[in-house]
């Protein structure tokens, strides 16, 4: 039986960035209200509220730049018909490669997956694998 991994700080910051975005993307909340609500609700760091608030308000500052880096990535796939899920963990994914750089690109890539696997539909890791594989290349890692 495989165990599941203890969430870090780090990763549950994640968590709540991707439900912030996938609120936002699915019903158009504003962002600093359903961030502030969750960030509320799930008792995080300072530090960790911080991370969120970057993740977050980087990929809403920048969705059309990762949308165009998705479509370059996953050609076969309109963004408009990524599942809302897989869409926003590649928005948070290619932010955190190209933009944010903060974490590794290897780190970035498997919390992206791991949150594919928790949060999306069965096929949902290996497609953001894919598309991440073939966006690493870019960021040469």
């Amino acid at each position: 039986m495989v165990q599941a991994q203890p969430f870090t700080t780090r990763r549950k910051t994640r968590v709540i960035a991707l439900q912030t975005l996938y609120e936002v993307d699915s019903v158009g909340h504003d962002p600093v209200q359903v961030l502030a609500r969750l960030m509320d609700e799930s008792g995080l760091t300072p530090s960790a509220r911080e991370f969120a608030r970057d993740l977050v308000d980087g990929v809403v500052e920048n969705r059309g730049e990762l949308d165009s880096l998705i479509t370059e990535y996953a050609p076969s796939w309109p963004v408009s018909q990524i599942a809302a899920v897989d869409r926003n963990v590649l928005r948070l994914a290619i932010y955190e490669l190209m933009l944010s750089r903060e974490a590794p690109p290897k780190v970035a890539i498997n919390e992206a997956v791991e949150l594919a696997r928790a949060f999306g539909s069965e096929s949902s890791r290996k497609f953001v694998n894919g598309v991440l594989g073939s966006a690493i290349h870019t960021v040469g890692a």
